[in-house]
């Protein structure tokens, strides 16, 4: 059995609950997509460059520090 990380409690007036945080043992990550309600489409994110007005591909994207 694992051990706890934190151990301690949370009360409200006269009420205390003891709390204690067990380390994650399973990724339960839930992914949301969002949809078209007319039709139920996909609706997705596309990177587009404002020059050339066309959509780029992950590898020619990168990352830089502007100055305002």
């Amino acid at each position: 059995m694992p051990r706890p990380v934190w151990s301690g409690a949370v009360s409200f007036g006269l009420v205390t609950i003891p709390i204690k945080v067990m380390p994650a043992t399973e990724d339960h990550s839930i992914s949301f997509r969002q949809i078209h309600i007319a039709d139920g489409g996909r609706i997705r994110y596309r990177k587009i460059c404002e020059i050339e007005d066309r959509v780029l591909d992950f590898s020619e994207l990168t990352r830089a520090c502007v100055m305002l």
